[in-house]
C-alpha cells in the first residue's frame, strides 16, 4: 500500500496534498483528477463547439430522440442505460448512473438556460445532487447528477426531450419577442 501511495503522491502535483497521511494523498488524488475531468470536458466542449454552428430554430419536431451512441466524443462510451436528445439549438445527454441519474447539455449560452433546466428537474421529481458548469467562449456545459425521487415516473428518454424542450421554449421565445420588437 505504501507503495501505491508514493506513486500516487509522485504523479499529483504538490498543493493537492496538504500532509504526508494516507488520507491526504488520497483526498488530493481525487482533487486532481477531478479537475483533470473538468479540464477534458472543457476542452470537448471547444471541440464540439466547432461543430455547433448557428441555424435556424427548429420546431419542436425535428427533436431526434436517439439510442446512445457508444463512439460520440463528447459523452463517450454508454455502459449504463441511456438516451440522447440532440437539436441545432442543444445536446442532451441522460444517463442512469447506480441509483443517480447524470444529465449533460451542451450549447450556446443562452441566458437563465440554468433556471429552465432546474425546474424542469424539479417539476419531473428529482434531487439536484452537483452541478458543475464549464464554459467555453460561447459554449457552455452542464453537467447534472441528479437523484430519482420517489414521485419520479419519467424514462432516462422522456428526461432527456424535456430538458431539450427546455431549450426550445425558450428559443421560441426570443424568435416571437423579436417579431413583436420589429
Amino acid at each position: 500500500m505504501n507503495d501505491h501511495l508514493k506513486v500516487l503522491r509522485s504523479l499529483t502535483p504538490c498543493f493537492y496534498i496538504k500532509r504526508g497521511d494516507q488520507a491526504s494523498i488520497i483526498g488530493g488524488v481525487i482533487e486532481f483528477i477531478k479537475e483533470l475531468h473538468q479540464v477534458v470536458q472543457s476542452l470537448e466542449t471547444k471541440k464540439r463547439r466547432k461543430s455547433l454552428s448557428p441555424s435556424p430554430v427548429p420546431s419542436p419536431r425535428q427533436f431526434r430522440l436517439s439510442p446512445p451512441q457508444p463512439e460520440t466524443p463528447f459523452f463517450g462510451d454508454f455502459k449504463e442505460l441511456g438516451a440522447c436528445c440532440n437539436s441545432p439549438v442543444a445536446d442532451v445527454e441522460a444517463k442512469i448512473s447506480g441509483s443517480n441519474v447524470i444529465l449533460r447539455t451542451i450549447s450556446k449560452r443562452i441566458p437563465g438556460q440554468i433556471v429552465r433546466i432546474v425546474g424542469v428537474l424539479e417539476r419531473l421529481s428529482f434531487e439536484i445532487l452537483h452541478l458543475n458548469i464549464s464554459t467555453m467562449e460561447d459554449t457552455v456545459l452542464y453537467s447534472f447528477v441528479v437523484k430519482i425521487g420517489l414521485e419520479c415516473q419519467v424514462s432516462v428518454e422522456e428526461l432527456a426531450f424535456e430538458v431539450q424542450q427546455s431549450f426550445c421554449s425558450q428559443q421560441v421565445y426570443i424568435r416571437e419577442h423579436a417579431q413583436i420588437l420589429s
